[in-house]
């Protein structure tokens, strides 16, 4: 490429940026405009975070948007984070887009992409990290569904371990599955002391999911991977910052259930994308 068109090509690129900035800033003003409506909002930041074009809808764009405001209430101030889903033509927002033919809300069929930065080693669990391709999965271990998919999916991917990154992030549910927050750490401590395949095991220890006893569940868990995991040892910086950091990520992306499945960055609603792949 000659000087030239490279100089073309990178005043292009810089346009291109300028664009999207401004663009970015005309839909946050309008947004905090809006919000500031409420009388009870006493600081607002509003930015977009992400943007992706809609296929099924020429012309239109979803946006991540963050908000981050301070709410009065009658006992405090609170300060509220939030992940919203808006759409936009250019000329048009709105937050509530349907598909005529199938009936199908937009919003259902977005999220956030799972960046570069989220793909942490710790969370490898089989596979090159140089691989193909990348899978990640956000699961509790005692979803039913999840129970019955998560190790089925991972066992096919893991003998092509330069074909997949697999990538396991702990999401427990605790308003559904109390127990699955205990299990989860004691699975991130089973691994920091250097066991092997604990996230296929963790499915299949047996535990009532309402259990709320430490001890009962430790012993159910140990019971299945033949460790000694004990109160201390899912309590301690380690583990607990590594499924904080697990649950940050999911926030993230915006996470909503389980399983969730990424391929390539890109949320996998039908989780299938991988086979095609095998």
């Amino acid at each position: 490429m000659s000087s030239m068109l490279k100089l073309l090509a990178t005043a292009l690129l810089l346009s291109s940026s300028l664009v999207a900035s401004v663009e970015n800033k005309k839909v946050e003003k309008f947004l905090e405009e809006s919000f500031k409506n409420n009388p009870n909002i006493l600081s607002l930041k509003v930015t977009v975070a992400d943007k992706m074009p809609l296929e099924q809808l020429k012309g239109w764009e979803s946006l991540v948007v963050n908000i981050e405001a301070t709410v009065k209430t009658k006992t405090e101030n609170k300060v509220v984070k939030q992940k919203m889903i808006w759409f936009t033509n250019g000329d048009v927002i709105t937050k509530e887009l349907t598909d005529l033919k199938t009936g199908n809300e937009f919003k259902d069929l977005v999220s956030p992409s799972f960046k570069n930065e989220y793909y942490k080693k710790e969370n490898l669990i089989y596979g090159n990290a140089n691989a193909k391709h990348k899978v990640v999965i956000f699961s509790d271990p005692l979803c039913p569904f999840c129970r019955e998919f998560v190790p089925k999916t991972i066992e096919e991917m893991r003998s092509q371990p330069e074909k997949f990154a697999i990538y396991y992030f702990h999401f427990p549910l605790p308003s559904l599955h109390p127990a699955a927050v205990e299990l989860s750490l004691a699975a991130t401590a089973a691994e920091l002391q250097g066991n092997k395949d604990v996230i296929l095991n963790l499915y299949k220890v047996e535990i009532d999911p309402n259990e709320r006893d430490i001890t009962k569940i430790l012993a159910a868990f140990n019971k299945t991977m033949k460790t000694d995991i004990k109160e201390a040892d899912i309590k301690s910086d380690a583990v607990m910052n590594h499924n904080k950091q697990d649950l940050e990520i999911a926030e993230e992306v915006m996470v909503q259930g389980t399983p969730t499945l990424f391929f390539d960055g890109k949320i996998d609603k039908t989780k299938k994308l991988y086979k095609k792949a095998l």
